[in-house]
């Protein structure tokens, strides 16, 4: 459990900060990046949408986890089995729509939370020595925001025409 009884520590004040193992890094460094753009995943995803609560909570949970673990916490890991969660998940939503034809036109926080998780798998890949489960995890978790995304505006989905046909 973590109890934070004390927001600011000023500690941060000259651009660095600490992991979870108490590590000072500077706060632009790959690491940081790639836990910013996580967080920035999850608090999108926040806010993406009321309907699937269940789904939503799981996911941010998880990437809390993921965070921490990009932190230098010992104790979380991000496992294969989570990522089974995220493809069984995306196989059930996905069975209840017509396959793609063209590109779809991103639309709705959905989408927006799709690429904000691009981005952080992509500041992920630039972190050496990270458990590659945490790159897999993000790359289905925009699958799974993309296919829910399809799902949530199925019957009004808005497709790419090539030069505007």
């Amino acid at each position: 459990m973590v109890i934070l009884s004390k927001i600011y520590t000023k500690t941060g004040d000259d651009g660095q900060t600490s992991t979870a193992n108490n590590e000072r890094v500077s706060k632009t460094s790959p690491i940081m990046e790639a836990i910013g753009a996580v967080d920035e995943a999850n608090s999108a995803i926040g806010m993406a949408t009321d309907e699937y609560n269940d789904i939503i909570e799981r996911v941010q949970s998880d990437l809390f986890d993921l965070g921490a673990e990009l932190a230098g916490a010992s104790t979380i890991t991000i496992s294969e089995n989570r990522i089974t969660y995220l493809e069984n998940v995306i196989d059930d939503y996905n069975e209840y729509l017509e396959p793609l034809r063209s590109f779809v036109l991103p639309t709705g926080a959905l989408h927006n939370a799709r690429t904000i998780v691009r981005r952080a798998e992509r500041e992920v890949w630039k972190i050496k020595d990270v458990n590659p489960n945490i790159a897999k995890y993000l790359n289905r978790l925009s699958d799974l925001l993309f296919v829910m995304a399809r799902y949530h505006n199925k019957g009004k989905e808005k497709v790419w025409v090539p030069n505007n046909g």
